[in-house]
């Protein structure tokens, strides 16, 4: 049946201006993005189906351009319009802390260090230089890597952290396997960066690892700076 023969009550739109976004369910959400299903399949039903596929929202958001065209009615319009949704989520949460204390904004750091590096297939390591009142000036994706791991220079480091005058940096990582846990190696590339740039006067304020939708694990919350 189509969503339009559903009782006005039950349809995911109308739901959306009567109750708020935050009452319809995630194949709800994706079914007002898609509008229209396929043959057989209401727009609810085809959302369903996407989520049973990919396993999650985030997945689905993370997932390339060669399967997401696979799926039958979903073509490369939708794929364009879903990666300028992601695009705009990610600089909303930005404007959120830019021109901010980010010591003042931990959750809206961590959301969009979440969307931003969750789902990615390969090790990427991430620098969010500050200045001396802990405002954004500048985050840049530094080195990337395999599945199984990256390698970081911390000359690399140093060098982007004074060409923007920094004062500060937080680091962000991506772990692919999904565990959000701080490995050996972690621990003493954090090590190497931290001393790297005390040498020119630049702290390390934090060292996250983001793994899939797990809360991003903080070096600092766990005394491992």
């Amino acid at each position: 049946m189509a969503i339009t023969d559903w009782p006005a009550g039950e349809r995911p739109r109308e739901r959306l201006l009567a109750h708020g976004a935050a009452s319809l369910s995630d194949a709800e959400l994706l079914a007002i993005f898609l509008r229209v299903g396929v043959r057989g399949q209401s727009a609810v039903d085809l959302a369903r189906a996407l989520l049973k596929r990919f396993g999650s929202l985030s997945a689905l958001f993370a997932a390339p351009r060669s399967a997401f065209n696979a799926i039958p009615g979903i073509g490369e319009a939708k794929y364009a319009q879903l990666q300028a949704v992601i695009e705009m989520a990610r600089r909303a949460l930005h404007e959120e802390f830019a021109g901010r204390d980010l010591l003042a904004s931990p959750q809206a750091v961590r959301d969009w260090l979440r969307l931003r590096l969750g789902n990615l297939p390969n090790e990427v390591f991430m620098v969010m230089l500050l200045d001396s009142q802990n405002r954004l000036l500048h985050s840049e994706e530094l080195f990337r890597g395999t599945l199984a791991q990256t390698s970081v220079y911390p000359r690399e480091v140093v060098k982007l952290a004074l060409a923007h005058n920094a004062a500060a940096a937080i680091f962000a990582h991506n772990h692919p396997s999904g565990c959000a846990e701080a490995s050996r190696a972690d621990e003493q590339l954090t090590g190497a960066l931290k001393q790297a740039l005390a040498l020119v006067d630049i702290r390390v304020l934090d060292h996250f690892v983001v793994a899939g939708n797990a809360p991003p694990l903080s070096f600092a919350e766990k005394g491992l700076l």
